[in-house]
């Protein structure tokens, strides 16, 4: 106010209207000037509230893995008379992120005293059954998520996706496998009710192995390695969400085709006792799952606990024709084709 007052004594001293006019906008220009530093002062007094981080999201949206125990009433084994049954103690792992999904599944089969481990007599004496261990591993990548699209969206199409993957085995019988065997192609996958699933797979196979049998001059070491050749895969899931609640069951199932892939103990060329390996179909149909502890607990357990019976078919078995191979033939025959009920139970943590 005081600067004020002197801008209107020098007006009555003679000074004009203009002059005072410029006299008051400079005097509010530094008014409003001083307040606004005094509020940046008081405002530096007070604490700046900070600003919460955006959180990480988790590198793996799903992260399942379960252990199952398993009962095959009717294995074979190629070139093993009559049938045997095997337990499957089995661990499967399964994830995915921002740009596929993986599967991972280790199996170990422990035969009965019908499928001899190596450096038994024969069948039947007494022998500790045969071990065998088995790798599943695929993994596919998203063309909807790499090239950020939904292009690959159609229908019930809901991803195309590049597929890799591996299967891998080792057995203590006197065959000695020793599977060693790469896939690659494309998944298509669909959409079933319930948030169901379907997967099509058509794929390149190519698989390396060994057979102890045809250790000699033409394969001093054993080792098979088979003509590339295609494959196929297929599996589905569905809960049976038309049920009522207090009966939580679903199905699911599995399939593998793999072309021929050369003789059966290739290089070495076909002959009668080396004869041409068939396409091999090993498929689980169909298996009826239990959820039971959704039953029990509720729906925020759902297969922390499942009970299953499923069946089991595979022909062919390694690629051995079964009609044909001597290693499926006389006092082995059947031994090539697996049929058989078998029942588990898996728990996930």
């Amino acid at each position: 106010m005081k600067h004020v007052g002197s801008c209107f004594a020098y007006f009555n001293r003679g000074g004009t209207t203009m002059r005072l006019t410029m006299c008051l906008k400079k005097m509010t220009a530094t008014s409003l000037l001083a307040l606004a530093s005094l509020v940046a002062a008081n405002a530096a007094d007070f604490p700046v509230k900070a600003v919460s981080p955006i959180p990480d999201l988790p590198f793996f949206q799903v992260n399942d893995n379960r252990l199952s125990y398993s009962y095959i009433f009717n294995g074979t084994d190629p070139g093993v008379t009559g049938n045997t049954a095997k337990q499957a103690y089995s661990f499967t792992h399964f994830d995915t992120w921002a740009y596929g999904t993986n599967f991972f599944n280790l199996s170990m089969f422990k035969s009965d005293h019908a499928d001899p481990a190596n450096g038994c007599k024969g069948p039947n004496e007494g022998c500790a059954g045969a071990t065998e261990i088995y790798g599943v591993l695929r993994s596919t990548f998203g063309f909807n998520q790499i090239f950020d699209t939904h292009m690959f969206t159609v229908g019930p199409l809901q991803n195309v996706s590049l597929e890799l993957g591996t299967d891998f085995n080792t057995e203590n019988n006197p065959f000695a496998p020793n599977k060693r065997a790469l896939f690659a192609g494309l998944q298509f996958a669909f959409d079933l009710p319930y948030k169901g699933y379907i997967n099509f797979a058509p794929m390149f196979y190519k698989e390396l192995n060994h057979n102890s049998f045809v250790e000699g001059p033409a394969l001093p070491t054993g080792a098979i390695d088979y003509d590339p050749t295609w494959a196929f895969e297929s599996n589905y899931y569905m809960d049976l969400g038309f049920l009522p609640d207090y009966l939580p069951l679903s199905v699911s199932g599995r399939l593998t085709l793999i072309g021929p892939k050369g003789p059966q103990a290739d290089p070495i060329p076909a002959s009668p006792s080396n004869v041409q390996t068939k396409m091999e179909i090993n498929s689980e149909p169909i298996r009826l799952t239990y959820d039971a502890s959704r039953a029990i607990w509720g729906k925020k357990y759902s297969h922390f606990l499942d009970v299953w019976v499923a069946y089991r078919y595979w022909q062919n078995k390694f690629g051995l024709d079964h009609a044909n191979s001597p290693s499926c033939l006389g006092a082995a025959a059947g031994s090539c084709t697996e049929e058989s009920l078998y029942t588990g139970v898996t728990v996930k943590f």
